[in-house]
């Protein structure tokens, strides 16, 4: 688990394929490694990976084929700058909100706009995470926990303070940039709880009368 409020920008050092998917080296900037051990998770611009070698200057970790297709990683490149958070611990003040690592779906930057000193950013979600995407409600974007200003069907508003675009990689967001997102926790759990007892059925091979009625099967 972590808590959105980003450590330290690193950037990549390396991307080796690697068996089908690939090893990242992360050089991980100010980011204080001194209490990390192998098999500790960080996160990396939202998504939650797992240390697997310890060279130093940052680690290097095994990202999936499911993680490549289902986030923006696909999208680094060497020297790309990263956001990067350590799980939390039992001591760790929550500053910003519960944030599992797992991204929920990537996101576009659709609009930017100078606002004084602070940044608007319009962002454009996958429509089936419209309905977790609440007015100043929290979302995680690249590993950074954020409060929605205003949403207007799919697409939300953020505005950024300049301690946030200094400390994350947001001050180099332009329209067309992907994001990883990762909906609020407690929407998703409240979701699950309002099915009630049909939590428990399936949804896998099962056979509706609407989908009977659909291919002709019931006649009124």
């Amino acid at each position: 688990m972590f808590t959105g409020i980003i450590e330290s920008i690193g950037s990549i050092r390396a991307l080796t394929p690697k068996g089908g998917d690939v090893r990242v080296y992360v050089e991980t900037g100010k980011l204080d490694l001194s209490d990390v051990k192998l098999g500790d998770s960080i996160a990396v611009n939202g998504v939650c990976l797992t240390a697997v070698e310890l060279p130093g200057n940052g680690f290097l970790a095994d990202v999936s084929r499911e993680t490549l297709d289902c986030t923006a990683m696909n999208d680094l490149k060497t020297g790309s700058p990263v956001n990067l958070e350590k799980a939390l611990t039992p001591t760790t003040r929550l500053g910003g909100h519960l944030v599992s690592g797992h991204v929920d779906g990537v996101g576009e930057v659709v609009a930017r706009t100078e606002n004084a000193r602070a940044v608007e950013f319009r962002i454009r979600a996958p429509k089936d995470l419209a309905k977790y995407i609440a007015h100043k409600g929290s979302i995680t974007v690249d590993g950074t926990s954020l409060t929605v200003n205003a949403v207007d069907g799919a697409e939300f508003e953020l505005t950024i303070i300049p301690h946030t675009l200094s400390e994350t990689i947001m001050a180099a967001y332009q329209p067309g940039r992907r994001v990883n997102l990762e909906v609020d926790l407690l929407a998703r759990y409240l979701e699950r709880l309002l099915l009630g007892d049909k939590a428990a059925e399936s949804s896998k091979g099962t056979i509706t009368e609407s989908f009977l009625a659909a291919n002709g099967y019931l006649k009124s």
